[in-house]
């Protein structure tokens, strides 16, 4: 029997077994899913699920104590990471709005002599228009990444023409995707201060 002894509800056991068999779910997840399912009542022992999933004794131990802990939680939330100490992300939803924006534009709209946006450009270019005060290049990467924008490499292209509306309407759609933020509890990608 696993140290932490879990009682899993026909739900639960459905949910884990869906996501175990999700082929689009993350492996530490679907890993994580297998270790509670299989700790479930008295299915298998620690030595057991160790053996079969070629795991260490303390993942079982973490994540059945941890499925135990959160049990107000989702099943998913459940099998997540728990949020990471260190400072929050300083950045609002209109702020990186702003910045998507703007790598979608030609840098020669800026005055830039470039045909592909660097991180060193974007950095420059977001402080001097004061989109924020200030920002590092590994910062601009992450957020890049999160939103799949490889600026460097291909053009994107916001607007095909001057549009004289473009504040108004950038600041529209951060306004959309401010409210729908406001009504999760977390967004992924922007914690609010």
């Amino acid at each position: 029997m696993a140290k932490h002894r879990i009682n899993l509800t026909r739900y639960e056991e459905q949910e884990l077994v869906t996501l175990i068999n999700k082929p689009s779910i993350a492996q530490n997840i679907a890993l994580r899913a297998k270790i509670i399912f299989l700790a479930n009542g008295e299915q298998k022992k620690n030595k057991e699920i160790i053996s079969e999933l070629k795991i260490q004794s303390q993942d079982v131990s973490r994540w059945t104590k941890r499925w135990l802990e959160r049990s107000q939680e989702t099943v998913i939330q459940r099998l997540s990471d728990l949020p990471r100490s260190g400072a929050p992300d300083t950045f609002t939803p209109e702020q990186i709005c702003k910045m998507v924006a703007l790598v979608c534009e030609d840098p020669a709209h800026y005055g830039r002599p470039i045909s592909h946006w660097s991180q060193n450009e974007i950095v420059d270019e977001m402080i001097k228009q004061e989109i924020v005060k200030s920002i590092s290049q590994s910062q601009v990467c992450r957020i890049l990444q999160q939103m799949d924008l490889q600026p460097h490499r291909i053009r994107y292209w916001l607007n095909s023409k001057a549009d004289e509306r473009k504040d108004e309407r950038i600041n529209d759609i951060c306004k959309t995707y401010f409210d729908a933020i406001k009504k999760k509890t977390k967004s992924p990608l922007v914690r609010m201060k």
